[in-house]
């Protein structure tokens, strides 16, 4: 089984507003001045509209509307535009915002496909292509080779991740669909960077994330153009497309993750439903000022995690319940914080105890463990200590499988117990 990375929590954004005392007093004090250039670039992103509609694609329309996009206080910056291969058909890039498409649009002629925005006039004019495609991948593929076979046509942007992230945790899991359109994908990554306010904000409309785009003082876009990739021999598309998702993981300096779009969804329920989206400052903070619900769903919401830190004490006896505790108010998800306190990225001070000698500390490099002789016969093996490898993406994929061993100790730990409480064999 592949360890989680990191929790949703660290791969999306619930608060638009800093938690820093400082930062909040210069957006306090930056307000007067952004509400006025939101009014001002509203007009002026008019004007950009009509002029991209206007002009016909070609380098002066790219380089007229790229300038006009520094006055909105979008700045779209580029590294090694030599190495975009102009036979390439289809790009593959990171998501980060709701805009991604039309900031690479930018630099070059591409085109996304419309899968979750509505057909219409407001598709086209945010920049999204009409294909006329079904529901089902295989049609959207079949709709997608079929474009791609005109060589007239200009090539595909696609976003394996079909759910945008913050950008700087990790990488959501890429799916296979867009990789059996081509047999050569170039590699595209993308940085965002904004001051005082967050890039984007999960859950939210992109009408908003442009209000908000208007209103900060400026946005720096940073391109990075990766040699181009080719399919091997009889490689599925499952493994082309992790091995893409592993080249821009170590690009971008982030981890790849099993975390799909369903579970970005899931976890924005999760939120909604905990009334923690409207009020979420960063972790720092004490549980009481993250829970902000009335008091009977308050003690209903203290209960529904004491139950998980047990159930994770259970697996982890060496860790703190209070530090269990706080993590799970923040993730609300007994994996995620089993896979954080394993992976090392809640610290806390490990209790003793009898059943503190057979689980592996929690580290990034585990180190070898005696096994009790109760879990003898269904715990794996601690793997034994590797060198350390001259390449970041060989480096990259031995911590993955160190986490791995770690968490399906864990599990295996996790399923005895259970088993043991049940009376089971």
């Amino acid at each position: 089984m592949e360890p989680p990375g990191p929790g949703p929590e660290r791969l999306f954004d619930s608060h638009r507003f800093p938690t820093d005392g400082f930062l909040l007093l210069a957006l306090l004090l930056y307000a007067p001045v952004g509400l006025c250039l939101l009014v001002l670039r509203l007009f002026i992103g008019a004007h950009v509209f009509l002029v991209s509609c206007a002009l016909p694609d070609s380098v002066l329309r790219r380089f007229i509307v790229r300038v006009m996009c520094s006055v909105l206080g979008l700045f779209v910056r580029q590294s090694d535009p030599r190495l975009r291969d102009a036979s390439v058909r289809v790009y593959i890039a990171n998501h980060v915002t709701q805009f991604d498409h039309n900031v690479i649009n930018l630099l070059t002629s591409c085109n996304t496909p419309a899968l979750n925005a509505a057909p219409g006039f407001l598709c086209w004019s945010r920049g999204f292509l009409e294909l006329g495609a079904g529901s089902r991948a295989e049609e959207l593929v079949h709709s997608l080779k079929a474009y791609s076979s005109h060589q007239a046509n200009p090539p595909l942007l696609l976003f394996p991740e079909e759910a945008a992230t913050n950008g700087r945790a990790g990488l959501l899991h890429f799916s296979s669909w867009p990789f059996s359109v081509a047999d050569v994908v170039q590699p595209v990554a993308l940085h965002v960077q904004r001051p005082l306010v967050t890039v984007s904000v999960a859950d939210s409309s992109w009408i908003t994330e442009l209000l908000w785009t208007f209103f900060a003082p400026f946005t720096v876009y940073q391109v990075r153009w990766l040699p181009s990739v080719s399919r091997r021999a009889e490689e599925p598309s499952e493994d082309f497309a992790l091995r893409v998702q592993e080249l821009l993981a170590v690009e971008l300096g982030v981890v790849s993750t099993r975390l799909t779009a369903a579970d970005k969804a899931e976890h924005m329920k999760r939120l909604r439903h905990t009334s923690l989206l409207p009020f979420a400052p960063g972790s720092s903070q004490p549980l009481a000022a993250r829970l902000r619900v009335p008091s009977g769903l308050g003690a209903a919401e203290d209960m529904r995690i004491v139950a998980m830190a047990q159930r994770v004490k259970e697996v982890l006896p060496h860790v703190p319940l209070e530090v269990i505790r706080t993590d799970l108010a923040r993730t609300s998800c007994v994996d995620t914080t089993i896979a954080n306190l394993l992976e090392g990225s809640v610290p806390f001070c490990p209790e003793s105890g009898e059943d503190s000698a057979d689980l592996p500390a929690p580290a990034p490099s585990p180190p070898a463990a005696a096994p009790s002789a109760q879990g003898s016969a269904a715990a794996p093996a601690q793997p034994a200590p590797k060198q350390f490898a001259k390449s970041p993406v060989e480096r990259h994929l031995s911590l993955q499988e160190r986490k791995r061993a770690l968490y399906d100790y864990a599990r295996s730990r996790f399923a005895q117990k259970l088993r043991a409480a049940r009376g089971g064999p």
